[in-house]
């Protein structure tokens, strides 16, 4: 543990040591990747050097320990020692969990896109039920939804729609929302009180703005055409609806609810920088043998993250096997409770990959 902590503290040096360097002070991008990596090590590197002050403690008090005769000396000598060994487990724990390797989107907003998957009208008035359960918990955390793409069904609900979510570490703990969730209840549409069995599909990718994703322009396709549907005045009537293709990887990204074609745009761009950067995270996984907690499946009804039952008043999370009541999740309420759970799982499997 001691040479692994030296090492990090004198990659630490260096890195401070860069940050003062004219030429990175000159280079935007890298001095605020730079900065922000530092930030990122402050308190790992603060418990590194109270670990290390207590092993230098300890191997002084012995040391002057053997050269005493003084019974006085001895004993205080004796109680330092001992005192420092006493702080070293809890140290040394929690510094294990701060070098499990970190996801470098934790700390970014998201964009999360919710499809009614298997189950027609009802999977797609689901997919709205989630929706308002992600706003009354964006609403809690005191976070901004703002819908970016949407595609109303006519029996409630989304066939799809795409929002983005803004504030403090949003995407450390939406991240575990992305996968298939699968409702058992009694549809609104169904006359003879007969359980259904419907999915949405949830994907939740890290925003990703500038310095993350260069895209370049000659690599685009930008469509412009009428928006339709729910909309107010001006649809219809103006084209104001964009869609964009990223040749390269095929990727295609279209809104129309924002109120100009610029807005539009931008939140075409904001959505194509997430997937493209979602995408090169996924690649240095693999390559790196990283296995992710949730994945997202097809939409068919076997591949489920939770499955949210009515009648049962149950909520359950494959994942971990946890279980909440319906009304609770769904209503947003006890979501967090849920994501509590998925994240200690996460770092325990992580923590015991790393030792």
């Amino acid at each position: 543990m001691r040479d692994k902590l030296e090492k990090l503290l004198l990659a630490y040096e260096e890195l401070e040591k860069k940050l003062v360097d004219p030429e990175i002070v000159g280079d935007h991008k890298e001095y605020a990747r730079l900065a922000k990596e530092r930030s990122s090590q402050e308190e790992l590197v603060s418990k590194a050097r109270e670990y290390l002050g207590a092993l230098d403690d300890i191997d002084a008090a012995k040391e002057l320990l053997g050269g005493s005769t003084d019974a006085d000396e001895k004993a205080m000598l004796q109680e330092d020692i001992s005192a420092n060994e006493a702080r070293l487990p809890e140290l040394e724990e929690q510094i294990k969990i701060m070098l499990i390797p970190g996801d470098p989107a934790d700390e970014k907003d998201t964009i999360v896109e919710i499809r009614g998957a298997a189950g027609g009208d009802e999977a797609a008035i689901f997919a709205g039920d989630l929706f308002k359960m992600y706003e009354r918990f964006a609403s809690a955390h005191k976070w901004k939804v703002d819908v970016l793409s949407s595609s109303p069904s006519d029996a409630g609900g989304f066939k799809t729609i795409e929002f983005k979510v803004t504030g403090n570490k949003v995407y450390s703990v939406m991240k575990y929302e992305s996968g298939v969730h699968r409702v058992q209840r009694i549809p609104i549409t169904e006359s003879q009180g007969r359980i259904q069995t419907s999915t949405a599909t949830v994907v939740v990718l890290p925003e990703a703005d500038e310095i993350d994703i260069q895209i370049d322009p000659e690599d685009l396709r930008i469509d412009i055409y009428r928006a339709s549907g729910p909309g107010g005045q001006g649809v219809n009537t103006t084209d104001s609806a964009v869609r964009i293709t990223h040749l390269p990887t095929g990727t295609v990204v279209q809104s129309q609810d924002q109120r100009s074609q610029i807005q539009n745009r931008e939140a075409c761009m904001q959505m194509l920088r997430a997937r493209l950067y979602e995408a090169e995270l996924a690649r240095q996984q693999a390559e790196a043998g990283a296995t992710r907690l949730s994945q997202i499946g097809h939409g068919d009804r076997s591949e489920k993250i939770r499955t949210y039952n009515q009648p049962q008043d149950r909520v359950t999370d494959h994942r971990i096997g946890f279980n909440g009541t319906y009304n609770g999740v769904l209503l947003g309420d006890t979501l967090q409770s849920v994501i509590d759970a998925l994240a200690a799982a996460d770092r325990a499997e992580r923590l015991a990959q790393a030792v």
